[in-house]
């Protein structure tokens, strides 16, 4: 028998538990950045692969105003990191508009720049911020202890210190015009809703850098007879035990992943997998599931604004009315709908932090985050 083990000094992947509320009205024009989910959405400012998991009823229900709200586009350039100073560009895109920017490279190892909500953010190699001669701070890397390999420089883009002839911003464009001249592949997206289609035109001022236009379109998958434990809102505390939560978690990332091991009449052979669907109690349900995938550029309120439609749109429904032989009314169906619920999970760029989030029609939402 072979005694297998970790060898190198990685740190563990940390998952982080929460159970929340959402408030009773959320304004879809000043959505609250600090509460749950809102703030997990926000905490990873770019993901590249988002999956949207639903029963089929809730699917048929957002399927026209899904296809609507989560069509967009981003562009892929090469530029270096001392065009996005360029004053036609600094002006236009981050002085009086917003983009979302995220560069090539490799996390932990590689030279790589970001820019989001103004802020240009660069993860630089020692050698690299030692010819830079600008001010920033070391950064945890996993490596040695006391001897920091990697650097942090950010700078407010939109900061009115920010512009041209004033010293700071002098000092940022000589490293970028000397040391970091290196031409790399970025990602771009802008929240502009005109954008779209005034750069499909080469209108745009990132139009001279002959970008390759990517639609963001949603590609959904259809899974019949599948297992689902039941669970209903109300009833999620029974989840707050490390191991029934980690046990929901893969149940959802066996479903993303189109697993067959949750499927109703599933006949693996148990020596070659012996998965079984949890149980918390209450039991399982046989439903035709849907899955929808988008991959690409995503930034957080796109998907924040999906998120929104879905539980606006997919939860909406008249509760049939059933009236007994006494003549009292009741309304059927009451518990299923307490059941009834959507899961998003995003992936981030290189692998490193992913969240899912559950949300249930009577406001309760599950999330986990993991980080490494």
């Amino acid at each position: 028998m072979l005694d297998i083990h970790r060898t190198d000094a990685t740190p563990d992947t940390k998952i982080y538990f929460t159970h929340s509320v959402l408030p009773s009205y959320i304004d879809p024009q000043n959505v609250s950045t600090k509460k749950k989910p809102f703030s997990t959405f926000n905490k990873q400012k770019y993901s590249q692969t988002l999956d949207l998991l639903l029963p089929g009823e809730i699917y048929e229900l957002i399927r026209t105003q899904l296809d609507r709200t989560a069509r967009t586009q981003y562009a892929r350039a090469h530029m270096k990191l001392g065009d996005i100073l360029e004053p036609e560009f600094l002006q236009t895109y981050i002085k009086q508009g917003n983009i979302a920017m995220l560069s090539e490279g490799r996390p932990l190892i590689d030279d790589r720049f970001d820019l989001y909500d103004g802020t240009l953010r660069m993860e630089l190699t020692r050698p690299t911020y030692e010819r830079c001669g600008l001010a920033g701070k070391p950064m945890e890397d996993g490596g040695k202890k006391h001897q920091k390999q990697r650097w942090v420089i950010e700078y407010d883009l939109r900061a009115p210190s920010m512009k041209h002839e004033k010293r700071g911003f002098e000092r940022l464009q000589w490293a970028c015009a000397n040391v970091l001249d290196r031409s790399l592949v970025w990602l771009f997206y802008n929240f502009n809703p005109s954008a779209d289609e005034s750069l499909g035109c080469g209108k745009e001022a990132l139009s001279k850098h002959a970008p390759w236009l990517q639609n963001l379109a949603p590609h959904p998958t259809a899974m019949k007879d599948v297992v689902v434990p039941r669970l209903a809102a109300g009833q999620l505390t029974s989840l707050y035990e490390e191991e029934d939560a980690l046990s929901l978690l893969e149940y959802v990332h066996l479903l993303n992943l189109g697993s067959p091991r949750v499927n109703k009449g599933d006949g693996i052979d148990p020596h070659l997998s012996r998965y079984e669907v949890p149980d918390f109690g209450t039991g399982h349900v046989s439903k035709n599931m849907v899955r929808v995938r988008w991959v690409g550029f995503l930034p957080p309120a796109l998907i924040r604004e999906l998120f929104l439609m879905v539980w606006n749109e997919g939860f909406k429904g008249k509760r049939s009315v059933h009236v007994d032989r006494e003549g009292s009314s009741t309304l059927e169906e009451e518990e299923a709908r307490d059941e009834r619920w959507f899961c998003m999970s995003a992936q981030g760029f290189g692998g490193g932090n992913a969240w899912t989030v559950m949300q249930f029609e009577g406001r309760e939402t599950l999330a986990w985050e993991m980080e490494r």
